[in-house]
C-alpha cells in the first residue's frame, strides 16, 4: 500500500512526532445539544454550541496532535486550535435515518470533500453504524456508500477516516446482552472495511469488549461477559484482521474506563496507532458550562480536562506509528 503525497501530508498533520494519532474529538452535535439543554433547562443556541467547541479546542489542542470538529458549529473553533494540532472534519449528518431499518447514514447537504478541504481539513472523518449481521440489502447500501466516500477522498488526495459503531436494533448497546455480541460485530466490521476497495486510510474503531463486563478490571460492574484473558484474546483477534492503521474511539465512556481499555490493549500486545478521544476528556464539563458559564468551564478544562487528556496520552506510549503499517521509514523527531 502506497500513500499519495496528499494523504501522507494529511496523516502527518494529524499525528504527533512519533507517527501516533493523539487526537481529541469535538464533533458531537445532536447529542451535545441535548445534554447541554438538559443541564441548562432551556434551549441551546448556535452561539453556545460554537462557544463550547471553541473552549474545548483552545484548551485541549496544545495537548493533542489534532482535533476532530464538524463544519456546522466547529469552524470558529478550528481557528482557535494550537499550531501543533491538525484538523479532521466530519462529513456525515448527526444521527441516522430513523424512517427505516439499518440506521442508514447521510452526508451534510452543503458540504463535499473538496469543500471540507478548502475549509482547512487535513483529513475527513465519517461515522457509520454497522454490524456484519444486518440483512445483505442494508449492508450492500452501506458498502456502496463507503466506496463512494473512498473515491471522493482519493480524488481530492486527502486521508479518509471511517468510524464504525456496532449496534443491534432493540437492544441496549451498553448492556450485558450486547456485550457478548459486541466482539464479533467489531471484528467483522474491521475485517470488512480494511479491504482496499473502500479506500480507508485509518479505521476509527471501538475496543472489542465492554470493559464493565470484563472480570478482574477496575471498570468491572459485577456481571461477567468475559474473563480478562478472553478480553485480551479479543483485542488481539480484532487487531489481527486489520491491514490498515486503526485508532480507538472512546464511545462516551468515562476517562477511567477508556484509559483502562487502552492499558488492556497494550497488555494484549496490540499495535494500535492512537486514539480519537472525545467525551472521555470533556463530557463531565457539560454541567459546568451549562450552569456556571464559559469562564467556569474554561477553568474546569484547564484543570480536569487537561488531566483527562494527559491520562490518555500516557497510555499512548504503548501505541505504534502508522508509518509501519504503510512500510514507511520510522518517524524521527523534526522530520
Amino acid at each position: 500500500m502506497k500513500l499519495t503525497p496528499g494523504k501522507l501530508a494529511g496523516l502527518k498533520a494529524v499525528s504527533n512526532e512519533r507517527g501516533v494519532i493523539a487526537a481529541a474529538a469535538m464533533d458531537q452535535r445532536g447529542s451535545l445539544q441535548k445534554s447541554l439543554a438538559k443541564e441548562k433547562g432551556s434551549a441551546v443556541n448556535d452561539a453556545m454550541m460554537e462557544e463550547f467547541k471553541s473552549l474545548v479546542t483552545e484548551v485541549l489542542t496544545p495537548h493533542a496532535s489534532a482535533i476532530l470538529l464538524d463544519p456546522e458549529w466547529g469552524l470558529p473553533a478550528s481557528k482557535r486550535r494550537a499550531p501543533n494540532a491538525g484538523l479532521l472534519l466530519a462529513y456525515e449528518k448527526t444521527g441516522y435515518d430513523k424512517t427505516g431499518p439499518g440506521r442508514l447514514p447521510d452526508l451534510l447537504d452543503h458540504w463535499s470533500v473538496r469543500r471540507l478541504k478548502e475549509a482547512g481539513a487535513n483529513s475527513i472523518k465519517v461515522l457509520l453504524y454497522y454490524t456484519p449481521f444486518d440483512p445483505k440489502d442494508i449492508n450492500d447500501q452501506k458498502h456502496a456508500w463507503v466506496e463512494r466516500l473512498g473515491d471522493e477522498c482519493r480524488a481530492n488526495d486527502i486521508p479518509f477516516f471511517l468510524e464504525f459503531v456496532a449496534y443491534e436494533e432493540g437492544v441496549d448497546e451498553k448492556g450485558f446482552e450486547f456485550a457478548k455480541k459486541k466482539p464479533p460485530a467489531v471484528i467483522g466490521s474491521m475485517r470488512e472495511f480494511t479491504k482496499e476497495r473502500y479506500g480507508l486510510d485509518v479505521m476509527k474503531v471501538e475496543v472489542p469488549v465492554n470493559m464493565k463486563f470484563v472480570e478482574g478490571t477496575r471498570a468491572y460492574a459485577g456481571q461477567k461477559a468475559y474473563s480478562k484473558q478472553e478480553a485480551m484474546n479479543l483485542f488481539r483477534e480484532a487487531a489481527s484482521v486489520a491491514t490498515k492503521p486503526f485508532i480507538y474511539l472512546s464511545a462516551g465512556v468515562s476517562n477511567a474506563e477508556f484509559t483502562e481499555a487502552l492499558e488492556l490493549a497494550a497488555e494484549s500486545g496490540v499495535k494500535f496507532n492512537g486514539v480519537l478521544c472525545g467525551r472521555a476528556t470533556w463530557k463531565d464539563g457539560i454541567p459546568v458550562y451549562a450552569k456556571q458559564g464559559p469562564d467556569a468551564f474554561r477553568k474546569w478544562l484547564q484543570d480536569q480536562g487537561v488531566k483527562n487528556i494527559h491520562n490518555v496520552n500516557q497510555r499512548l506510549k504503548a501505541a505504534t506509528s502508522w508509518y509501519e503499517v504503510y512500510g514507511l521509514e520510522p518517524v524521527t523527531v523534526g522530520a
